[in-house]
């Protein structure tokens, strides 16, 4: 198999891996609060990315974890989990996933204004419309508009100055050691949650397996992302990470539900196709492409 094909083919695998992700958490989150979830959650997945950085025989922390680009990383991580774990929570499924795909739109749009990265006319335009795609979705003023789809806003945020951080961050980090780092952010996301959630709903049975679950999963699908970035060419295997989407369309039609009306779709096809073309022109002007996911990434040297 070509690299580029095994590269596409672990990405597809990643991703349907964070979709169901959201999707067991959400189901956890149905009988337990948002803060017990997120911990229960974060602990477990940092237990085995602690274990897979030992396998690896690098340090399971960092020394550089609270200094210069790698500090502002670790906070912007912490900001991601907290909003997206209550957008999965009180959010559709279907919003949440396509919001969060402005994400790689952002970090371009940061890497330009923070890290002074040339951004021709044609990616500002495509950044344009997937903003507009946003706002279709999100809908202020009208009376369609969620308050809690904000959560989702702020979570995209998050997770794109989690990736800009991660553009600048030391490249000798290696990627079992983020995602220690980025699960431990899971964790103490969900301390913030559990300090101001008004009531407090422990897991029961069936909630603490579920999120067991979702920690297992979770670390199977950061270990097929970085399995994917290592594997084939950026510029081709990349655009395959917008296949969360379709995830998890697919996963809140069958699981909650979900019927996104006509906007919403529009929005996400806008957001997707500018997506998609902005990672294009960026590969064509020999750029690393952004990485824009909803859980740790990979070495500062693969992005996605």
């Amino acid at each position: 198999m070509k690299p580029d094909t095994a590269g596409a083919l672990f990405m597809v695998l990643a991703m349907v891996g964070f979709g169901i992700e959201d999707a067991l958490f959400k189901a956890a989150t149905s009988s337990v609060s948002a803060g017990a979830g997120t911990v229960v959650f974060g602990l477990t997945a940092l237990t085995l990315s602690a274990l897979g950085a030992r396998h690896a025989g690098v340090e399971i922390w960092p020394r550089a974890a609270f200094r210069g680009w790698l500090l502002v990383r670790n906070i912007f991580e912490v900001c991601g989990r907290l909003f997206f774990a209550l957008a999965l929570a009180y959010t559709p499924l279907s919003t949440t996933s396509a919001i969060l795909q402005a994400a790689p739109l952002v970090v371009t749009l940061g890497a330009a204004l923070v890290l002074g990265e040339r951004v021709g006319p044609r990616r500002w335009a495509a950044m344009a419309v997937g903003f507009a795609g946003v706002l279709m979705i999100l809908r202020p003023g009208l009376d369609s508009f969620r308050p809690d789809a904000i959560f989702a806003l702020l979570g995209m945020v998050g997770f794109a100055g989690r990736d800009l951080a991660t553009r600048a961050s030391p490249p000798h980090v290696h990627a079992a050691q983020l995602g220690v780092l980025g699960f431990a952010a899971v964790a103490v996301a969900g301390l913030v949650i559990l300090a101001f959630e008004p009531a407090r709903q422990a897991p029961d049975g069936r909630a603490l397996v579920l999120l067991l679950i979702t920690g297992c999963v979770g670390v199977l699908a950061y270990t097929a992302l970085t399995r994917a970035m290592r594997t084939g060419d950026v510029s081709v295997v990349a655009p395959f990470r917008y296949s969360r989407l379709l995830v998890a369309l697919v996963l809140a039609f069958v699981l909650f539900g979900e019927r996104p009306d006509a906007m919403t779709l529009a929005g996400a096809a806008l957001i997707v196709v500018s997506g998609i073309y902005t990672l294009w022109r960026q590969a064509k002007a020999g750029a690393t492409a952004p990485t824009a996911l909803d859980q740790p990434v990979t070495e500062s040297k693969d992005r996605t």
